[in-house]
């Protein structure tokens, strides 16, 4: 099991909080987290290369994307809850389309931004993982602090 961080020393540490994650594979591949204290997303797309693994292009997020994304994540992370409580199965993964009408309209409204820009900076993005549930309302369990690409 990851070590785990209490909020005040990630805060101290320089890490910033995730509010959404969209893909993991073998760690965070996209989501939404801040960036120097503003909502940025962020996106690795090299997931064969081990040593590229950390780094993400990274791009602002509008106060509208802001809103829509923390809102399907909300509708995932209460699913996941009755997921884990054993009162909800994997058929009924507001993800699969056709299960939850209000995740699928934001899908449609939030795929453009979505999409890594032409000038999307590349940062380096160290994981910590804070305590409490894996996937919660406000965000799931780790943090980023961000560093300049190689």
């Amino acid at each position: 099991m990851a070590e785990t961080w209490d909020e005040a020393q990630l805060i101290a540490d320089g890490f910033e909080r995730v509010y959404a994650e969209s893909e993991w594979y073998d760690g965070p591949r996209a989501g939404l987290a801040d960036v120097d204290g503003r909502p940025h997303y962020f996106l690795s797309e090299d997931y064969s290369h081990a040593d590229l693994a950390d780094e993400y292009s990274v791009w602002p997020a509008s106060d509208a994307a802001v809103e829509w994304e923390r809102e399907q994540w909300a509708i995932f992370a209460r699913w996941n809850e009755r997921y884990e409580a054993g009162t909800a199965g994997p058929e009924t993964h507001p993800g699969e389309g056709g299960i939850d009408a209000s995740y699928d309209e934001l899908n449609l409204l939030l795929a453009q931004y979505r999409q890594a820009p032409d000038d999307a900076r590349r940062l380096v993005g160290e994981v910590r993982f804070g305590p409490g549930a894996r996937y919660r309302v406000e965000g799931p369990d780790y943090w980023f602090r961000w560093r300049a690409g190689r």
